[in-house]
């Protein structure tokens, strides 16, 4: 008769390549397993085998495997063997459930510094809101293509807080974090194929932007209906500007309305990166807000560190702006201090400047717009004044003109009409076309 090893027995042979023992769920009067003391143990038709084996983990650590449920020793000792000629990462896959494995895939970016820390926060936030409640508690090997598309189906069909459907960019986002996960799950080994590969999403439709014409404002203040993302036209940020020209921080309003600025960006200004003698403003860092924490980063993109030039009445405003945050200040401003910020002297976060600026639309009954509808509208005044498009991009921080045409830059009216203008000029020099009221009669 085969005995299996006891407790004390089994915990000597944990240093070996590995080992098989038997054990039951019979339990005691004070309702706890006895395991190994149990006495029907003495009996070999009694229990059920195990085996349990240390292998060498992806994190670095040794991992141990145990399974069970095998009817005699020899199926324990040959499932074992066979566990122990995989690869150790295909081994440890074998164990390591999908939550598991993405927090350890999150350790490992934020250990390597591979991304911002802003985009870090936004990895954390889908793994804990959305990956680990629908996947986490799947075995790596045994995730599946079908159980990624079921779960980000799921993801789809839920509801916001206002009542709609979960943005499909939203949905695509979340895929994206998944499948570069589990793409570093395959570079180790732990998985052969990456189950978030050929996953079917929302098509959704991209809310461009479009121009608050009269047409729009007036179907907006009569029913209430508003496009879902809209700019200013050039009449409304003018009456803007006016009616904050007194403001404090009118030097920020016109910096946002010249050159676009992210609010990051702004509120991430220091004295230093202004040059009123050159003319320029340096953008270097941006604000960040993880946790509650308020974190000066670098910029969005490599892009995103760029030199402003200034126009003379943009050094106007600007000396201006110095004189009274001097006189504020006692005469003196640190290189290092904000460039912007509240009224106590303390620095400025980004969602305090975008309370600051709906505020202040509020107060003037313009058209509802956020702070980052301005930097469309910078864009867009930038094709309508003829700005080359290669200098447009490199002032907006894009890293590439591709974003500055299709996302960010729209046209006016006014450009329109002017525009067409001309192209029906240069058709006209070449059509001799008699004009009569009401339309052309054909030559």
């Amino acid at each position: 008769m085969t005995r299996s090893p006891t407790g004390t027995k089994l915990a000597q042979q944990q240093d070996q390549p590995g080992v098989a023992y038997r054990r039951c769920g019979c339990r005691g009067e004070d309702g706890k397993q006895l395991g190994f003391s149990c006495p029907g143990l003495e009996h070999v038709s009694h229990g059920r085998w195990y085996f349990a084996v240390q292998v060498d983990g992806v994190d670095g650590r040794r991992t141990r495997i145990r399974k069970g449920g095998f009817a005699t020793e020899a199926d324990a000792r040959t499932a074992m063997a066979q566990l122990q000629s995989l690869p150790s990462a295909e081994a440890v896959a074998r164990t390591w459930t999908v939550g598991r494995w993405l927090r350890f895939w999150l350790a490992e970016i934020e250990r390597h510094e591979a991304v911002r820390a802003s985009t870090l926060a936004g990895y954390r936030r889908v793994v804990d809101g959305y990956l680990i409640p629908e996947l986490g508690h799947i075995r790596v090997s045994k995730l599946r293509t079908k159980q990624v598309q079921r779960a980000l189906d799921r993801i789809a069909s839920r509801h916001t807080r206002t009542g709609r459907l979960i943005a499909a960019s939203t949905v695509h986002g979340i895929r994206a974090v998944l499948r570069s996960a589990l793409s570093h799950a395959r570079r180790t080994g732990l998985v052969g194929f990456n189950a978030a590969w050929r996953i079917k999403t929302p098509n959704g439709v991209r809310a461009y932007p479009v121009v608050w014409t009269p047409a729009r404002e007036r179907e907006w203040r009569l029913h209430g209906v508003r496009p879902r993302v809209a700019c200013w036209d050039l009449p409304h940020l003018g009456r803007f500007l006016e009616a904050v020209q007194d403001d404090r921080l009118f030097a920020l309003w016109w910096l946002v309305a010249l050159h676009g600025l992210r609010r990051g960006e702004l509120a991430g200004l220091r004295w230093q990166d202004l040059d009123l003698v050159g003319r320029e403003l340096t953008v270097r860092e941006q604000m960040i807000v993880i946790d509650g924490q308020t974190l000066l980063g670098p910029p969005k993109s490599e892009a995103g560190r760029r030199t402003l030039a200034l126009d003379e009445t943009s050094v106007k405003i600007f000396r201006q702006y110095r004189r009274e945050q001097a006189r504020l200040r006692g005469g003196k401003l640190d290189v290092l201090d904000p460039l912007f910020t509240r009224v106590d002297g303390s620095p400025m976060r980004p969602d305090w400047l975008t309370r600051e600026f709906q505020r202040r639309c509020a107060d003037l009954g313009l058209p509802p717009v956020r702070l980052h509808d301005i930097r469309h509208g910078s864009v867009s005044i930038d094709g309508a004044a003829g700005v080359p498009l290669k200098l447009t991009s490199q002032r907006a921080g894009h890293s590439s003109v591709v974003t500055t045409v299709d996302i960010y830059q729209h046209v006016f009216p006014e450009t329109a009409h002017a525009e067409v203008a001309k192209t029906a000029a240069l058709i006209l020099r070449h059509a001799k076309l008699r004009m009569r009221s009401g339309g052309a009669s054909q030559a």
